[in-house]
């Protein structure tokens, strides 16, 4: 079971993302907050292994509480869910280490899709670390690429990460938007399991699609994976 924290200043934001956490299987919330002193008074409290994190917090922003907690010693993972959504906040938020950033306002499917992420995550590790949670022997490169590609890709359970991978890398190396027939032929999977994949990249944020139409009216979707 995977322990939550949330944080979010505003009450009724946090009791919804406390029931959307609630809702998947696997997780479960310890504890709310609305401001940084409360959220690490909880940390002090409960044992999390991961924090939905707001920026805007009525005594500190989110970015200095994540500082703080380092400095304390709290190694809860970090998702920021806040509607802070200029360059500056976010590349600050992957410097701090954050795993994920989900922008206000979201779906129910937006969050899972990224604590589906972030579970994905946490199995792989512990795949490479022997289910110690500890330190561990020298990882060959292939755990080690395991590791970021199941961080990479944002992938929910019951998928796979070497197929998320493999799309990933012909969308990135790809000088143009790819449909999903393009992806089959150039990863030698059905279109199905193209179609599919790309579509559950695109829902959690990892592409981007747009609309090519032709002559007969139906558009044609076509995916790329920002650079």
């Amino acid at each position: 079971m995977i322990d939550v924290l949330v944080v979010d200043d505003d009450f009724r934001v946090a009791e919804i993302n406390a029931a959307y956490v609630g809702k998947v299987p696997g997780f479960r919330v310890m504890a709310r907050a609305h401001s940084a002193a409360q959220a690490l008074a909880a940390l002090e409290r409960h044992r999390v292994d991961l924090v939905l994190l707001d920026h805007f917090l009525p005594d500190e922003t989110g970015l200095s509480l994540v500082r703080t907690m380092r400095e304390r010693g709290h190694r809860s993972d970090v998702i920021m869910v806040t509607s802070a959504s200029d360059v500056a906040t976010v590349q600050a938020a992957m410097r701090h280490g954050a795993l994920h950033y989900l922008v206000k306002p979201f779906t129910f499917a937006g969050l899972r899709a990224k604590l589906d992420s972030y579970a994905t995550l946490r199995r792989t590790v512990d795949r490479a670390t022997g289910s110690g949670g500890g330190p561990c022997a020298a990882q060959d490169q292939d755990q080690v690429d395991r590791i970021f590609a199941a961080l990479r890709t944002g992938l929910p359970s019951r998928h796979s990460v070497p197929t998320a991978e493999l799309i990933r890398e012909v969308l990135h190396s790809a000088d143009h938007p790819l449909s999903a027939h393009e992806v089959a032929d150039r990863t030698g999977l059905s279109r199905s399991t193209a179609q599919r994949y790309l579509r559950l990249l695109e829902q959690s944020g990892r592409l981007s699609l747009t609309l090519r139409y032709g002559e007969t009216g139906r558009p044609e979707h076509r995916y790329a994976w920002p650079a």
